[in-house]
């Protein structure tokens, strides 16, 4: 299985990403995602699948593939059209705005003699209608042959019932008793005027990523060797740099790439990544994330990661990949959407005959309100509802350093009542120093070496504090070595000797004594036992304090002994914990709190994963292990909980957003059709019906980017 990734053009709304889904769909591709506001589209596909072929039905229905070269999208050649004539839509809503004028005068009690003759206003018409032909007709035409109707075929029928209508009348000569230019003119130009603000509002829901992205390319110095061995600067775009290149970053520059410092130090800034504004001291072994800015110090340093790679590169695919996750309340909108436009064409022919046969209106009002039933109605908005709400909540998110790995955990959010917290490198620093120690059968250096020669392998603060603190250049050699989850590490020497390093819980067997953070084994004989001291994050108390303020309880879940957990859940006010939990027993905790209420979970370390990943939203910490990372549904970004708050309320607020939304697309449709149905619109009902049609989506971009400001938490 291949993932194939497409950026596409053409895309003018979610109705559109809704009928290249349904064709994927019909082509057996799996795993379909569809970001009508970037053109992008991706699937996985088998070497059965012809994806040339796939690529000239998308351009057949209207979505020609772009192909990517040097990082420079260039359009496939296309044919001749207005659209390839005049090159963007607001040039066209120009042209068409500029014709449709004087045929529109009359509207607003201006009536020239002139501007009354058919011919003159065919002469008007014309090019306006062929201008929507070529922009929406085409797209019309291309989605019925495939099975597929969109939106663009409610506007290509009511602009030609209009424009057929009067050219019928021309030949007749009946002229002035069936002239509908200007409807067929205005009805183009609202839409068009439509998709232009909309497009603006909706490229506003994207503009945080399009801030990340713009910093994925800059100038590196980039340091290199002639033959003397001197050291040469010079200047190089870093999309060309390679892992294990120099570089050398200076005050004020941007990080080209993820990279490692080998020499110097420096004050960084990593907002861009954490949403922390507050620099970063950085010195020699530590990484600097690319795109972060050196505000004061010179560091040399090596490129660790480029491209794709980076840790930006990974959000924006990842915020990306959310952007296209459907969350359950959309399932409802797509159902609704998929059947939209053959049930407004079904409406139009309704009214035209009913008003005609029944109500006895002239067949030319009928006709009038049938079209307008066929531009007022709005299949777009339903679509819509959802992706410009979580564009922007996700944007929101990452720039306040917290990345949602998936739409649905927006929507999870919103029966959040509990908070579940891991204790050691969650709610505490994991920042631990030896406080006491005791060597009970070997001298106290041979006892050093050997937890040293243990704990240089673990992943748990712990076991990296007491590593770092007793490191040895006379580590033991080990036959084999494991890392047990959630209890410690196990080795087995070229001897065949088994040690143990870990809690009291894989020692009961060989001591009663409880209380001591790491017990040391050898054979089942008690080698000694370590404490540690760990301090608690500045930044939860506060965290704490505010979760309880919104009414959410919290619950602290450790590995560790009662009396530390006691300690720390009194001191954060904490009324619920538990303790001395395996990686099983905090899987079962989870389970049972979730069948309870909706639980969140915040955890860092291997033995929190699958308690992470059971849990209705996983939060995990940036600087966590690989594992707890990629359990988790949301990450924090800034190696700290001060943002796990607004992680919160942004999902309230997204999903909340989404269901305002939802409703205004709902009611908006229910009510517009029958009013334009029945009359109610006047004898400019399509020109109304186009306008309005145009701005129920503004509507909804606006309602949504009220979440880029408004008050969540």
């Amino acid at each position: 299985m291949e993932r194939v990734e497409f950026k596409v053009e053409g895309m003018h709304c979610s109705n559109c990403a809704l009928t290249i889904d349904k064709y994927l769909s019909k082509q057996h591709l799996q795993n379909i995602k569809v970001n009508f506001v970037t053109g992008d589209i991706s699937f996985d596909s088998t070497a059965e699948i012809n994806i040339e072929a796939i690529k000239t039905d998308l351009k057949s229905i209207g979505y020609p593939v772009l192909s990517s070269i040097s990082n420079n999208v260039t359009a496939e050649k296309k044919s001749w059209t207005f659209q390839s004539f005049l090159k963007s839509k607001i040039q066209l809503l120009v042209v068409s705005a500029i014709l449709t004028i004087p045929l529109s005068l009359h509207m607003f009690g201006l009536h020239l003699h002139v501007l009354m003759n058919p011919y003159v206003q065919l002469a008007f018409a014309l090019p306006i209608y062929l201008i929507g032909l070529s922009f929406f007709g085409t797209s019309a035409i291309r989605s019925i042959w495939k099975g597929i109707p969109n939106m663009n075929v409610l506007i290509t029928l009511g602009s030609t019932a209009a424009m057929g209508y009067s050219i019928y009348g021309i030949v007749i000569g009946r002229a002035e008793e069936f002239m509908f230019f200007e409807t067929a003119a205005t009805t183009i130009t609202f839409i068009l005027l439509g998709n232009v603000i909309e497009d603006r509002s909706v490229r506003q829901t994207q503009k945080v990523l399009q801030q990340l992205a713009k910093s994925q390319k800059v100038m590196a110095n980039m340091i290199a060797f002639d033959n003397n061995h001197q050291e040469q600067i010079f200047e190089v775009e870093n999309t060309i740099l390679r892992v294990g290149d120099l570089v050398l970053i200076k005050t004020g520059e941007q990080v080209p790439m993820d990279c490692k410092i080998l020499w110097g130090d420096a004050s960084v800034n990593e907002a861009i990544i954490t949403g922390e504004s507050i620099p970063v001291q950085k010195q020699m072994k530590d990484f600097l994330i690319g795109g972060s800015i050196v505000e004061s110090g010179t560091v040399k340093a090596q490129i660790t990661a480029v491209g794709n790679e980076t840790v930006l590169s990974n959000i924006l695919k990842m915020v990306l990949n959310a952007q296209t996750e459907k969350p359950p309340i959309q399932q409802m909108a797509d159902k609704i959407s998929a059947i939209f436009v053959p049930v407004v064409i079904a409406i139009a022919l309704i009214t035209l005959g009913v008003n005609y046969w029944f109500a006895h209106q002239p067949f030319s009002e009928s006709l009038l309100r049938s079209i307008a039933v066929l531009v007022i109605s709005c299949p777009c908005a339903m679509g819509l509802a959802t992706p410009a709400a979580i564009a922007v909540g996700l944007g929101r998110a990452a720039k306040s350093g917290v990345l949602f790995k998936n739409a649905k955990s927006l929507e999870n959010f919103k029966n959040i009542k509990q908070v579940v917290f891991d204790k050691t490198g969650t709610l505490t620093t994991g920042k631990f120093e030896i406080g006491n120690y005791k060597n009970l059968l070997v001298d106290e250096t041979e006892f050093k070496r050997i937890v040293f020669s243990l704990e240089k392998y673990s992943n748990h603060p712990i076991g990296k504090c007491v590593a770092a603190e007793w490191k040895s250049n006379n580590e033991i050699r080990w036959a084999k070595i494991e890392e047990l989850k959630g209890l410690g590490m196990r080795a087995t020497d070229k001897e065949g000797n088994e040690f143990v390093a870990g809690s009291y819980q894989i020692t009961t067997s060989v001591t009663t004594e409880q209380g001591h953070n790491i017990y040391v084994t050898k054979n089942s004989q008690l080698l000694g036992w370590i404490d540690v001291a760990d301090t608690i994050r500045p930044e939860a108390k506060q965290v704490i304090q505010s979760l309880h303020s919104a009414g959410i309880h919290t619950v602290l879940l450790s590995g560790d002994h009662k009396a530390n957990c006691e300690k720390v859940a009194n001191e954060l006010g904490i009324k619920e914990f538990y303790f001395e939990q395996s990686p099983q027993q905090k899987l079962d905790t989870i389970t049972h709190l979730n069948q309870t209420i909706p639980t969140a979970m915040v955890g860092d370390g291997i033995n929190d994963a699958p308690a992470l990943a059971k849990a209705t939203v996983g939060i995990s910490l940036s600087d966590a292990t690989q594992i707890a990372v990629q359990s988790s549904q949301v990450v924090l970004m800034s190696h700290g909980l001060q943002h796990l708050p607004q992680a919160l309320g942004i999902g309230k607020h997204s999903y909340l957003t989404i269901k305002q939304n939802l409703f205004w697309a709902l009611a908006y449709n229910v009510i517009a059709i029958p009013v334009a149905a029945y009359g109610l619109l006047g004898k400019y009902a399509p020109a109304y019906g186009a306008l309005l049609m145009g701005l129920s989506d503004v509507v909804l971009v606006i309602n949504s980017l009220r979440l880029k400001w408004k008050k969540v938490f």
